[in-house]
């Protein structure tokens, strides 16, 4: 991978990520952009606990632009995007309309390839790849920003997720606090530990979800489930067998088989609901061990966290969405029309060849 750092014409840094060694990057941005303004800000909930990000400036942001006019293609002549190079592998580059800047994290771009009629599925084992180290190289530099405790690596797929822009990409969120979800889960762990006398609950989680029968797939070095209390309709959590807490501590062999199995799992999600129905709909989001101290969940160190990913689609059956009712949205408490069962043996039958 060859790795190659920019400066947009308002001054957000681009990097495009190579297969090969010999790619020269040095296309200007000709685009005349004044300087970003944001004005995001992070409140906590003084009842919940948690923090929002307040952040008006999004509201002016790019919403479903025709093809031809896409900001993530590469540039054309005198058609300019995000991209200035009229062609690249995969690139990341600060958000224009970031829900998170400053003191108060950062936001990142990720393009998948430069194919705008593509998707994650579409990529070959090699492209997926490069954007792995893409995703762990931008992991380990926003862990050393001062203002940022936890990064988050995600996907949503589809105008029914809520995507303004149909370019196949993710997004990286660098939080300046651990996340809710993150604090759950560790405050699980921390109870755990402690109640089993050391005992890992992701250790027991997942030998859990190996004896159960809810293995979608499986490979040497990891292992798609849906798990035993899912939330939404299809969901599967892929985790590497090796615990490890952050995409930084994957080793070579857990690289080498990620594309494998993972693009198996998206192109299956594509054949859930038969053939001739438009591609599923999905949020895939990494799950990573926060990079601040953890003094609050006693007992729990960075280690005792396991890095997975959790894949969801919000379709329930053909033609019909999953939208979060009054017990969801007001409670969250979740009530699921799909038995995982049922949601592992329809995955398991989907195969993509």
């Amino acid at each position: 991978m060859k790795k190659t750092s920019t400066r947009l014409a308002d001054g957000r840094e681009l990097i495009y990520y190579d297969q090969r060694d010999d790619s020269v990057r040095d296309a200007v941005d000709r685009r005349p952009l004044d300087p970003t303004v944001t004005t995001s800000e992070v409140r906590r909930d003084a009842l919940l606990g948690d923090s929002i990000a307040v952040a008006s400036h999004r509201q002016g942001r790019i919403y479903h632009p025709p093809a031809d006019e896409c900001p993530l293609c590469p540039s054309q002549g005198d058609r300019l995007s995000e991209i200035p190079d009229s062609s690249y592998d995969a690139v990341v580059f600060e958000n224009r309309f970031p829900s998170l800047a400053g003191d108060s994290g950062r936001c990142e771009v990720v393009c998948f390839t430069s194919d705008h009629n593509a998707s994650f599925a579409d990529l070959t084992e090699e492209q997926a790849r490069l954007v792995l180290d893409a995703w762990t190289d931008r992991t380990s530099e926003l862990s050393h920003l001062p203002s940022v405790e936890q990064v988050f690596c995600f996907e949503n797929r589809g105008a029914e997720i809520g995507v303004t822009l149909g370019h196949p990409h993710g997004q990286i969120y660098a939080y300046p606090f651990t996340t809710p979800r993150t604090a759950l889960m560790l405050r699980s762990v921390a109870a755990h530990k402690e109640a089993t006398g050391g005992e890992n609950l992701f250790d027991a989680v997942l030998e859990r979800e190996l004896a159960d029968g809810r293995v979608v797939l499986e490979g040497e070095h990891w292992v798609a489930f849906v798990p035993y209390a899912a939330h939404w309709p299809y969901e599967v959590h892929l985790y590497p067998k090796r615990r490890v807490p952050d995409l930084l501590a994957l080793d070579e062999e857990a690289r080498t088989e990620f594309p494998q199995v993972y693009l198996e799992l998206l192109r299956r999600f594509d054949r859930i609901f038969g053939e001739g129905e438009p591609p599923t709909p999905y949020i895939s989001a990494w799950h990573q061990a926060p990079f601040g101290a953890l003094e609050e969940f006693e007992g729990v160190n960075r280690d005792d966290f396991a890095l997975h990913l959790e894949l969801f689609t919000i379709r329930r059956t053909s033609g019909k969405l999953k939208f979060l009712a009054g017990s969801e949205s007001g409670m969250n408490v979740f009530i699921n029309d799909v038995p995982p069962e049922f949601a592992a043996q329809r995955l398991r039958e989907v195969a993509s060849s």
